[in-house]
């Protein structure tokens, strides 16, 4: 029988082992926001990824409000549905591109059983020191008067208060947006001021509101839904706030 081979002696001219590869990071790690969900019921805010938001943009075109009428500083909700749906992918893609502590817009998909509604977002700047952030939103014109707006915005007001240790949320609209001023009366905001401002050419005055961590605080229990927070940690990180 043949002796069995002698291994050749180590080479200490060889590179040393370079071991297991690191780990791939997850999207989440890449881009915070891709993991952040807010839930209430049936009702989901959810990252706007690629198929939310060409979603978005078809439910956009197909209509947000009577012509008559414009709710938005810029009007960019008339036109065709195509002409529609490219502002509002333009917008988004923009608004995600700048996403930083000094500057930034959280802009979540309104998801229902899989299905999208509409968008609401929050938007701050030096929010590390202000501890302020504005909401908006919108919904398809086919999804309105159904509830749908006041619990979207008592969600995205519980991720600013207590994800994101708001100590002020504001928003405003135009004078003559009654729907929106209700929704915003109803759950405890402040006036705080007004301002003229134009739209599509005319004066037009907008009425600002604020809401105070302590009014929020003491909000009546019909307006405490349950609402879970998920992924809130690391974009608390990407935005400063750890």
């Amino acid at each position: 029988m043949a002796p069995d081979p002698v291994p050749d002696a180590p080479d200490p001219d060889a590179p040393a082992s370079a071991g297991a590869a690191p780990a791939r990071p997850t999207p989440t790690d890449l881009w915070p926001p891709s993991g952040l969900r807010v839930v209430s019921g049936d009702l989901e805010l959810r990252h706007l990824d690629e198929d939310l938001l060409y979603r978005l943009a078809a439910v956009g075109g197909e209509g947000i409000h009577d012509e008559g009428f414009m709710p938005f500083a810029f009007p960019w909700s008339r036109g065709s549905a195509v002409e529609v749906g490219r502002s509002i992918l333009a917008y988004q893609w923009g608004a995600a591109s700048r996403i930083a502590p000094a500057s930034w817009a959280v802009e979540l998909a309104v998801v229902r059983d899989g299905e999208v509604l509409g968008v609401q977002a929050l938007t701050a700047s030096d929010f590390v020191v202000t501890r302020t952030a504005e909401s908006g939103s919108w919904l398809g014109r086919r999804y309105q008067g159904a509830g749908v707006g006041t619990l979207a915005r008592l969600m995205i007001l519980e991720l600013l208060f207590t994800g994101f240790d708001a100590r002020t949320a504001t928003t405003s609209a135009w004078e003559d947006n009654a729907p929106s001023h209700g929704v915003t009366r109803k759950l405890g905001y402040r006036p705080n001021g007004t301002e003229t401002l134009a739209r599509e050419g005319k004066p037009v005055v907008n009425v600002r509101y604020r809401l105070d961590r302590a009014d929020w605080d003491a909000r009546p229990a019909a307006l405490r839904p349950e609402v879970t927070l998920h992924g809130v940690g690391p974009v608390r990180e990407m935005l400063g706030l750890d």
